[in-house]
């Protein structure tokens, strides 16, 4: 069983930044590959990024455009993701995502696809104001 606890997420005016983590709680975490993803009242779940295993392969969906950068710590069990440059369209829920079976072409072909992973968190509200 994986826990996944997310934090960071707050109001913030547009052009401003936010750091989001997420904790692990159980083992065999730098095993796991690790996604971020959100949803807005009303639409679908949507990848953010993704990170392999080891944390040196990371995707992130089209959107963001160089303005997120999503990186982990296994030592610490903690996935983060800096937002940056946010706009009103960025605010949502933002979830963790953990999947206990992990090979890099598997998340490059499906880390931002919401039935990839096997657990998840509770959220973190990010809310933009302009």
């Amino acid at each position: 069983q994986v826990q996944l606890v997310e934090s960071g997420g707050g109001s913030v005016q547009a052009g401003g930044s936010l750091k989001l983590a997420c904790v692990a709680h159980g083992n065999g975490y730098s095993a796991y590959c690790m996604g971020w993803f959100r949803q807005s009242p009303g639409k679908e779940r949507e990848g953010v990024a993704a990170i392999a295993s080891g944390g040196s392969a990371i995707y992130y969906a089209d959107f963001v455009q160089g303005r997120f950068t999503a990186s982990r710590d296994n030592v610490k069990n903690t996935m983060y993701l800096e937002l940056s440059s946010l706009n009103a369209e960025d605010t949502a829920m933002y979830y963790c995502a953990a999947r206990l079976t992990c090979s890099r072409s598997a998340i490059e072909a499906r880390g931002l696809n919401h039935p990839f992973y096997d657990y998840w968190g509770q959220g973190t509200q990010v809310t933009v104001s302009l």
